[in-house]
């Protein structure tokens, strides 16, 4: 798989960094995804983007990250917080990076968000880790034709007692395919392309409707890889972290 990121000058974008509030309790299915080909999203995601770009190879929660949103002018992409929180929060540890799409509409952390501030938060590729007794595997996770693609996400603007107003998102979760069944209970909610515009655009009175498209991703469109533990350090960004290696085997597996 080619992991090269052309330029014509050095890229050294990170999306702007917002204000960072205080460590949070984050329950993780999604932990880690990477957005190696940021400077296709101008022309996948039909989106205004001003700023240098350079690939992510292991992004992890609270770090800022691109997603995509609706604004009056169009389709704008922006800088967010990964770990979503409520604006009626007292502090950041309500924060969360990921929502059950199926319980969206009833959690009062995710609801209004689901209904008037959705977005999508582009990658290519995501990782999740299978546990056995004595080893603990990460796996890569992306389609078969390496191209970008979204997670259906939601956002939210919550006002720091001591700071600037944090915007934040998380990604939206649904059960697994064939392809990630024995890794993890759970998945992203990737969005089909076809969907984007209604996913952006639905109006709050008829966002229970939306649900019907955070299914389990088409698995013959997928793939997975096992990589390197590297991606279990959340400051480790290099492209060693989506290459693919061999696969561990346990202790227990090694026995037959």
């Amino acid at each position: 798989m080619s992991l090269s990121f052309l330029a014509v000058r050095t890229l050294s974008f990170r999306p702007k960094s917002v204000s960072q509030p205080a460590a949070a309790k984050i329950r993780s299915m999604c932990g880690r995804y990477r957005l190696t080909r940021a400077e296709k999203m101008a022309e996948r995601f039909d989106a205004e983007f001003a700023g240098e770009l350079q690939p992510q190879y292991n992004i992890a929660p609270t770090q800022p990250v691109s997603v995509v949103r609706t604004t009056d002018s169009g389709r704008m992409i922006s800088s967010m917080r990964w770990g979503l929180i409520p604006s009626w929060a007292k502090d950041a540890s309500m924060a969360q990076i990921n929502a059950r799409s199926e319980t969206i509409l009833e959690k009062p952390a995710f609801k209004e968000s689901f209904e008037r501030r959705r977005c999508l938060i582009p990658a290519d590729g995501f990782y999740e880790w299978r546990r056995s007794a004595n080893t603990k595997q990460p796996f890569h996770f992306g389609l078969k034709d390496e191209s970008l693609f979204a997670f259906a996400g939601i956002w939210d603007r919550w006002k720091s007692p001591t700071g600037p107003v944090v915007e934040s998102c998380a990604i939206l979760t649904t059960t697994p395919n064939e392809v990630l069944r024995d890794v993890h209970d759970r998945m992203p909610a990737i969005l089909s392309e076809q969907d984007y515009a209604v996913w952006l655009a639905t109006p709050p009175v008829d966002s229970h409707r939306l649900t019907d498209l955070l299914m389990p991703y088409e698995a013959e469109l997928m793939r997975r890889y096992p990589v390197s533990p590297l991606v279990n350090y959340p400051d480790t960004d290099v492209p060693a972290c989506a290459v693919e290696v061999p696969e561990i085997v346990s202790a227990q597996r090694a026995l037959f």
